[in-house]
């Protein structure tokens, strides 16, 4: 999913070697790149795991991040109460976050993985998408 670890930084990984996604952080911001200048755009993450039957927030600024709350609401849909949502301007910025969650999961050496994940993560990346009503004329 995220490909090879580079002592350098994501940056220094070549292209062809990125995982799944920092390619689809590159694809979405080039989409937003590319987009009529009257089309806006909102771009957010979050970035969670769950461990021992807990929901932690990785984006969380907290050293010991208490466990979240999962709650429905019929408008919403299912979501997780009090999770970070990071506001990015660029691929950079994106990456920046997924790594910095990614220093914040739970790991354990086995004997077949160093850094062995023990725990389940999702990075969620939103796009909110608006027309300029100047320029349209609505």
């Amino acid at each position: 999913m995220m490909g090879p670890a580079h002592p350098d930084g994501p940056e220094a990984v070549p292209e062809n070697d990125r995982g799944i996604i920092p390619k689809a952080i590159r694809h979405i911001f080039a989409f937003i790149d590319e987009a009529e200048k009257e089309t806006k755009f909102l771009v957010r993450c979050s970035y969670l795991e769950i461990y021992n039957e807990q929901v932690l927030d990785l984006l969380c600024n907290k050293k010991d991040s208490t466990a979240l709350q999962l709650k429905e609401d019929p408008n919403k849909g299912t979501y997780v109460k009090g999770l970070t949502t990071v506001i990015t301007k660029g691929t950079h910025e994106t990456e920046r976050a997924l790594f910095a969650g990614l220093r914040n999961r739970k790991t354990g050496e086995t004997a077949m993985n160093k850094d062995s994940s023990r725990s389940h993560s999702i990075f969620t990346i939103y796009v909110e998408q608006a027309m300029d009503e100047k320029t349209t004329g609505k």
